[in-house]
């Protein structure tokens, strides 16, 4: 080792003394030669091959990276710009329908420029937006003029729809209701049976256009069970009633029978009254449900024969209560039940203002009856003269019912004749803003 070192200095030593000029001495000598124990190694392919893949990779991604970015900052761009509406729109989205339908739709109709780029624009706000995976909800929505495809979309996905409203009068037999529904244009879905009496609350109830009409059944239903059994919880341990379904029986007599809401505890109480000393009930209401069920009224006034119908309902011919409701009773009707005025009356019977004078004794019930006679006497000779008939008697009117009599030996029994027995429409049929007078303007007689 030593001696070539020592050649290789020489040699390095004899081509600068040879050398020829400056710039022939500034050149670098020949670099020592491998040593002969040692193989030469070539570059691995595998490595190379692994180094250009990935380096190929990469430049990939980085290239994806930035047209995704580009094309993320163009959608983003065009979903926050100001929509091509000129002016406010309303538009329905019907239920069932997917994002790619609704973007479909929002297009055709010229909410928005782009179906691709709403779409796109809920999936980057379901990847980055506050909100993970936006909704679209079926309803109608107003849209602002110039509403960008975001305002569109929040629009949509927090249902801000326009509220419709269905008013369900109390009093309306189930039967009634369901054909209200269906006449509603604003509902959907079909309604396939009637549900059972008594279990529907009637309210003011708000809903989305389209919303389907068993959707609506299934809330009143609700409704009812909810406020029947907190008013169950609380009622007092003294009413003659087991279950609440007899509740919701009772108070639809209650309803029926007055449409003023503060006559509605007074009315329960002459019926408890009459419970409690196993009177009858005789409610007229209950003689017209029994002959027509769900459809609510005669059309006609009450007569002696419909009086002496025996039907399951009719309380001039049952003792207690009749086996299910005749109508939906309400709020106050119910409220009624549970917390009736206390009272010792026995009787009631219209007035002739539209509300009805109560009595403990049977000699004052007729007084009142006489009076309620002389009212609806004036009454028909107003009409008869402003119509130019000549007047009628109304005894000799062979179709006239007589007012029930009473059963109690000592009470004195009324005339076999009087003025016909008075009804009026359903007091479903009243407007929300009016009470009607009592469905039936009959005296109440002793059983």
């Amino acid at each position: 080792m030593n001696n070539r070192k020592k050649r290789s200095d020489v040699t390095a030593r004899t081509r600068t003394a040879g050398a020829r000029s400056p710039a022939e001495r500034l050149e670098p000598g020949r670099a020592p030669s491998r040593p002969r124990g040692l193989q030469a190694r070539e570059p691995s392919r595998v490595v190379g091959g692994a180094v250009r893949f990935v380096s190929a990779l990469l430049t990939l991604c980085l290239v994806g990276m930035l047209v995704v970015s580009g094309a993320g900052l163009a959608v983003y761009h065009q979903y926050e710009s100001p929509g091509p509406l000129e002016s406010p729109r309303r538009i329905v989205i019907p239920t069932g329908e997917g994002r790619i339908a609704i973007a479909e739709r929002l297009e055709r109709e010229g909410i928005i420029t782009n179906r691709w780029t709403f779409v796109g624009g809920l999936m980057l706000q379901s990847l980055f937006g506050d909100k993970k995976r936006p909704e679209l909800r079926a309803g109608e929505y107003e849209l602002a003029q110039g509403a960008s495809m975001r305002q569109v979309m929040e629009t949509l996905s927090e249902g801000k729809s326009i509220l419709y409203k269905v008013t369900m009068p109390e009093g309306l037999t189930s039967q009634q209701i369901v054909e209200r529904l269906k006449s509603d244009e604003s509902l959907s879905g079909e309604l396939t049976s009637i549900p059972a009496e008594g279990t529907l609350l009637p309210d003011t109830y708000l809903f989305a256009k389209g919303t389907s009409r068993p959707e609506i059944i299934e809330r009143m239903q609700a409704e009812m069970r909810k406020l029947l059994a907190d008013l169950w919880e609380k009622r007092s341990p003294d009413l003659p009633l087991r279950t609440p379904e007899e509740a919701v029986t009772f108070a639809s007599i209650v309803e029926k029978e007055t449409g003023q809401a503060e006559e509605r505890p007074r009315v329960a109480s002459v019926f408890y009254n009459r419970l409690k000393k196993g009177m009858r009930l005789q409610s007229d209401p209950t003689i017209i449900y029994g002959i027509v069920g769900g459809e609510g009224s005669l059309g006609r006034g009450i007569t002696r024969s419909d009086i002496d119908t025996k039907t399951p309902y009719n309380t001039y011919q049952i003792n207690g209560l009749p086996p299910g409701p005749i109508a939906n009773p309400g709020r106050a009707a119910l409220e009624a039940t549970f917390a009736p005025a206390q009272t010792n009356d026995l009787y009631f019977v219209a007035d002739g203002t539209g509300g009805h004078s109560f009595s403990e004794t049977l000699k004052q019930h007729n007084a009142a009856v006489q009076k309620w006679r002389e009212v609806e006497k004036q009454a028909k000779v107003r009409k008869d003269a402003n119509s130019g008939k000549p007047l009628i008697n109304s005894e000799s009117d062979p179709d006239v019912a007589p007012i029930p009599g009473s059963s109690d030996e000592a009470a004195p029994a009324p005339p076999a004749k009087v003025a016909p027995v008075k009804t009026v429409a359903p007091k479903a049929d009243k407007s929300a803003s009016t009470a009607a007078t009592t469905p039936e303007n009959k005296p109440k007689a002793a059983p």
